[in-house]
């Protein structure tokens, strides 16, 4: 299982948000590239990188920072925030990032989103689905527009659609787990890996704890995204990289 530190950024520094909203913001540190360039001191190989101010605002996308974040540290980056275009997956790509992050645009324009699959090829595209569970049937529904909007559409809907186009790396978020440090959803991504074993799987939302790390990893996730609970010191990377 891959480790993912997390870096949002917002303004040019580092931030982490509680279930996606802009108000419930805390801010960490003003020098992203340092931060990168502590996680590889650290020994990772992989960084989590999300644009939120991109993912606002498209004509505020902080492309050059992301580019800087990469040259700096020298880790392997996925990165994202509100990708609408191609243009915006080659620009990604061009600044030496080795995976993009495509979210609510692969619910909205999955014929889209499934050419880019096709044309830049599976490990250049991660799909990023963020879930709430239906209150009655505990159905995991894909939420888009910065979660503020339900698409209607289950999980392994959306999921059984891309994988003739070549899927393969997804992540998944538990909105109601995000930034609260209250451990993952594991029955989440114990039926997405018993329904879809050929995809590797991210989880992310909620780890708080080196041992809902060792559980991801016996539920069979392939990642795991981990923010907040570096930034307060439940764990340090060098323990969680360690298991």
């Amino acid at each position: 299982m891959i480790i993912y530190p997390a870096i949002d950024l917002r303004r040019g520094r580092v931030v982490r948000l509680t279930e996606g909203s802009f108000e419930a913001e805390t801010a960490y540190d003003d020098d992203p590239p340092r931060v990168a360039r502590e996680f590889a001191t650290a020994g990772s190989v992989w960084l989590h990188l999300v644009d939120l101010d991109g993912a606002k605002d498209p004509t505020q996308r902080q492309t050059a920072l992301v580019a800087a974040v990469v040259q700096a540290s020298g880790l392997r980056v996925q990165a994202g925030g509100g990708i609408r275009e191609e243009a915006q997956v080659r620009a990604l790509l061009d600044a030496g990032v080795s995976r993009v992050i495509v979210g609510s645009l692969a619910v909205k324009q999955p014929e889209l989103v499934g050419a880019w699959l096709e044309n830049f090829g599976p490990e250049k595209i991660v799909l990023a689905l963020d879930v709430r569970l239906n209150p009655e049937t505990g159905v995991p529904q894909v939420a888009i527009a910065g979660w503020r909007a339900d698409s209607g559409l289950a999980l392994d809907e959306v999921l059984g659609g891309y994988l003739p186009r070549g899927l393969k790396h997804v992540l998944c978020t538990d909105i109601s787990r995000d930034g609260k440090l209250t451990g993952p959803n594991f029955g989440l991504y114990s039926d997405l890996r018993r329904d879809f074993p050929t995809l590797e799987l991210q989880a992310s939302g909620g780890v708080s704890s080196l041992d809902d790390l060792r559980r991801l990893k016996r539920e069979g996730a392939s990642g795991a995204i981990v923010g907040r609970a570096l930034y307060e010191k439940k764990f340090t990377l060098p323990e969680a990289l360690a298991l």
